[in-house]
Protein backbone atom coordinates (compact mmCIF):
# COMPACT_ATOMS: atom_id res chain seq x y z
CA UNK A 1 0.00 0.00 0.00
CA UNK A 2 1.02 3.55 -0.64
CA UNK A 3 0.70 6.40 1.81
CA UNK A 4 -0.83 9.63 0.49
CA UNK A 5 -1.96 12.93 1.92
CA UNK A 6 -5.54 14.09 1.49
CA UNK A 7 -6.79 17.53 2.46
CA UNK A 8 -10.29 17.58 4.01
CA UNK A 9 -12.17 20.48 5.46
CA UNK A 10 -12.97 20.29 9.16
CA UNK A 11 -16.63 19.27 8.78
CA UNK A 12 -15.81 16.49 6.33
CA UNK A 13 -13.03 15.21 8.56
CA UNK A 14 -15.35 15.16 11.57
CA UNK A 15 -18.04 13.33 9.58
CA UNK A 16 -15.41 10.88 8.33
CA UNK A 17 -14.17 10.16 11.83
CA UNK A 18 -17.71 9.70 13.13
CA UNK A 19 -18.59 7.33 10.28
CA UNK A 20 -15.38 5.36 10.82
CA UNK A 21 -16.18 5.02 14.51
CA UNK A 22 -19.71 3.81 13.74
CA UNK A 23 -18.38 1.29 11.20
CA UNK A 24 -15.66 0.23 13.64
CA UNK A 25 -12.89 0.84 11.14
CA UNK A 26 -10.11 3.37 11.03
CA UNK A 27 -10.24 6.51 8.91
CA UNK A 28 -8.00 5.08 6.20
CA UNK A 29 -10.15 1.95 5.83
CA UNK A 30 -13.31 4.04 5.58
CA UNK A 31 -11.79 6.28 2.91
CA UNK A 32 -10.51 3.23 0.98
CA UNK A 33 -13.97 1.61 1.07
CA UNK A 34 -15.67 4.83 -0.01
CA UNK A 35 -13.23 5.34 -2.87
CA UNK A 36 -13.58 1.72 -4.03
CA UNK A 37 -17.39 2.06 -4.04
CA UNK A 38 -17.18 5.37 -5.90
CA UNK A 39 -14.82 3.98 -8.55
CA UNK A 40 -17.04 0.90 -8.98
CA UNK A 41 -20.07 3.16 -9.48
CA UNK A 42 -18.18 5.28 -12.03
CA UNK A 43 -17.28 2.08 -13.92
CA UNK A 44 -20.93 0.94 -13.87
CA UNK A 45 -22.06 4.35 -15.16
CA UNK A 46 -19.51 4.17 -17.97
CA UNK A 47 -20.78 0.70 -18.96
CA UNK A 48 -24.39 1.91 -18.87
CA UNK A 49 -23.46 4.85 -21.10
CA UNK A 50 -21.68 2.50 -23.49
CA UNK A 51 -24.83 0.33 -23.68
CA UNK A 52 -27.01 3.41 -24.18
CA UNK A 53 -24.83 4.61 -27.08
CA UNK A 54 -24.88 1.12 -28.60
CA UNK A 55 -28.67 0.91 -28.50
CA UNK A 56 -28.97 4.40 -29.96
CA UNK A 57 -26.59 3.47 -32.78
CA UNK A 58 -28.35 0.18 -33.46
CA UNK A 59 -31.84 0.12 -31.92
CA UNK A 60 -33.76 -3.11 -31.49
CA UNK A 61 -36.29 -3.92 -34.14
CA UNK A 62 -39.88 -4.50 -33.08
CA UNK A 63 -39.84 -8.14 -34.17
CA UNK A 64 -36.86 -8.80 -31.87
CA UNK A 65 -38.93 -7.75 -28.87
CA UNK A 66 -42.15 -9.50 -29.83
CA UNK A 67 -40.93 -13.00 -28.86
CA UNK A 68 -40.11 -11.80 -25.35
CA UNK A 69 -43.46 -10.06 -24.96
CA UNK A 70 -45.22 -13.38 -25.53
CA UNK A 71 -42.96 -15.14 -23.02
CA UNK A 72 -43.52 -12.43 -20.39
CA UNK A 73 -47.30 -12.27 -20.78
CA UNK A 74 -49.49 -13.66 -18.00
CA UNK A 75 -51.36 -16.74 -19.09
CA UNK A 76 -55.07 -16.22 -19.55
CA UNK A 77 -57.26 -18.28 -17.27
Amino acid sequence: MEIIQVVLDTKLLQATDLAAKRQKVNRSALIRQALQQHLKRLHELALEEQDRRGYLAQPQREEECRIWEDAAAWPEL
